[in-house]
């Protein structure tokens, strides 16, 4: 039976800069289903999620070179490749309308009910999303939960970019009381 082996971030990050494949074994056994979770809650089709996984995987190999430790950890890293990977698919040619159209479905749900799906959240984000109007919070899930620009919203809920930008503003407006007031 082989040795697990444990490493500080630093140790990790130096042994994936010297291309070992042990590191990579060890960082894909452990953040794998972290960052596959993430990718899930973009992209909604299993089939296209792992396929995601492992483009995050081969992003993160072949552009270690470029993290820096001074900006951040390298779980946090990870997580933005995963997240701009994820809506970089959506937007892709194939697969845009698919996720839109599950978002639009997400959003019929949500606002019929007037509520977000409860996810961990460590500052209570997707709780005071919960508390806005249901205009708003659409707005907010696809922009924020999503990664939609706001051209794409106004076309998936079908409404002018004008209001879009307007319910975005006022939304903001109003989860910045929620958060500082």
């Amino acid at each position: 039976m082989p040795s697990v082996s444990i490493y500080t971030e630093e140790e990790l990050v130096l042994l994936l800069k010297q291309q070992s494949n042990d590191a990579f074994n060890y960082l894909y056994q452990n953040y794998s289903n972290v960052l596959y979770g993430v990718i899930r809650r973009i992209i909604h089709d299993e089939q296209t999620s792992q396929d995601v996984l492992q483009d995050v995987f081969v992003k993160i190999w072949t552009n270690i070179e470029r993290f820096n430790p001074e900006k951040g950890r390298i779980y946090t890293w990870m997580i933005n490749i995963a997240r701009n990977a994820s809506i970089d698919k959506l937007r892709s040619k194939g697969e845009i309308m698919k996720g839109k159209i599950q978002t639009g479905e997400d959003i019929v749900i949500n606002t019929q009910k007037g509520t977000t799906e409860q996810t961990t959240d460590t500052i209570g984000l997707r709780k005071a999303v919960g508390g806005l109007q249901p205009d708003y919070q659409a707005i907010v899930e696809l922009a924020y939960f999503k990664g939609y620009t706001q051209d794409e919203i106004s076309k998936v809920l079908e409404i002018p970019l004008g209001t879009v930008k307007t319910r975005m503003r006022h939304a903001m407006k109003v989860l910045r009381e929620t958060f500082t007031g």
